[in-house]
């Protein structure tokens, strides 16, 4: 019988559940800083020693009174979670219609960047003190902001508002809640149509480019705990070219915010990023890479003879993105809309997902350079929450 690759293997007639790259499923916490090191899940998400991680609402939940008149749990339809449990996420929503109209996109803005900066400043100046001297790699501060649904997991602890409210409560103490929760990032198809087809407009953004990118994703054993990515492209025969290797972003900082006024929520999260620069490594990944054959039927878009999916003991194939992206921006800000399919070898599992990303370039710079004024990147921060609440969270009105 010939060999059939594990992303070809059909058990049943139904697809796999799709892996959680797109979830990002964590428990809702926040780590004092320095105190601890958090350490990667199955599906390789790290956090920084001392990342905070902690989630809350727009509008918050009052002090003082009984919020049962003002929010409630409802089930969102959300196949991968359903595959993956067996019941229906759960995510906060407002009671009624009238409460909704609250939040203006200014005071939304000064209230998340008013909670945000004092943790960014301090995450970033942790983050870019804390490379050793003689790294391998090139070190980049990254700050995205991501739209999608935060969703709860029922099982495990019992979710209710008073359970949410503790949570919230916890990300303000610096404390751990038991809540699990992940940010699910693949959009509503008229979603991703509307941002290009008026989104731009909106923003005042203009065309950067449109590119296809293969991402073949490499575990070296000497390094267990990352994983490689290669960005690649495809050059003329079919063969693919690697652009830049780089090893797992590292979490220094994540604000989740259910944005109860508007249709989508919204994840702010800074992060690091190694360039990988090691000729050893360099070689054997291009010997797999150089491997790799294009075809369209598969899960990812790639494939590999035979034996061709490890070199010895040490460097394997786990995974592969075929992504489509294109990029608007403008000096301070950069939109990307992407159309992922991934597969992860080591669950034979795939996803198909439509992604919208804003990568904070403006303040990222800063960050980098290790700017101290603060009420600089306040300002940045707030213009930059502000355009997207407007724009890009209630994509019903973006018709």
């Amino acid at each position: 019988m010939a060999y059939l690759p594990p992303h070809k293997r059909r058990s049943d007639g139904s697809d796999p559940a799709p892996p959680t790259s797109s979830l990002g499923s964590l428990s809702i916490s926040s780590s004092p800083r320095g105190r601890h090191q958090l350490r990667p899940s199955n599906n390789k998400i790290i956090h920084a020693a001392g990342c905070v991680s902690r989630w809350s609402p727009l509008p918050p939940f009052s002090p003082d009174s009984d919020d049962a008149d003002s929010f409630r749990l409802e089930p969102f339809a959300c196949e991968p979670v359903e595959r993956k449990t067996g019941a229906k996420p759960l995510v906060l929503s407002l009671s009624s219609p009238k409460a909704s109209s609250a939040s203006s996109a200014e005071a939304a803005a000064a209230a998340i960047a008013e909670r945000f900066l004092p943790e960014l400043l301090a995450a970033a100046k942790r983050a870019t003190h804390d490379v050793p001297s003689k790294e391998e790699a090139v070190v980049k501060l990254s700050l995205v902001a991501r739209v999608g649904k935060v969703l709860f997991q029922p099982g495990g602890s019992h979710v209710s508002l008073d359970s949410l409210r503790d949570a919230a409560k916890a990300g303000n103490e610096g404390s751990k809640s038991q809540v699990r929760k992940s940010f699910y990032t693949n959009v509503p198809r008229e979603c991703f149509q509307d941002m290009e087809l008026s989104l731009v407009k909106l923003m005042g953004l203009e065309s950067d480019s449109s590119k296809e990118h293969y991402h073949v994703k490499i575990l070296d054993k000497h390094q267990s705990d990352s994983t490689m990515s290669c960005k690649c492209t495809v050059q003329e025969g079919g063969k693919l070219a690697i652009h830049k290797v780089e090893l797992n972003q590292i979490r220094q900082l994540v604000e989740d915010i259910s944005c109860l006024s508007q249709d989508l929520d919204l994840r702010l999260m800074l992060s690091t990023k190694k360039i990988l620069k090691n000729p050893e490594v360099e070689k054997a990944i291009h010997s797999l890479v150089s491997s790799a054959i294009l075809d369209p039927d598969v899960k990812g878009g790639l494939r590999w003879p035979f034996g061709k999916e490890s070199i010895g003991e040490r460097f394997s194939i786990v995974g592969v993105w075929h992504t489509n992206y294109k990029a608007f921006g403008n000096k301070t800000l950069r939109l990307y809309l992407r159309h992922a399919d991934r597969f992860d070898h080591r669950s034979s599992t795939g996803e198909v997902s439509n992604e919208v990303t804003f990568k904070l370039t403006g303040i990222s710079k800063r960050l980098q350079d290790g700017s101290k004024e603060a009420d600089s990147v306040k300002e940045m921060l707030e213009s930059a929450v502000r355009m997207i609440w407007d724009s890009a969270l209630c994509y019903k009105m973006a018709r």
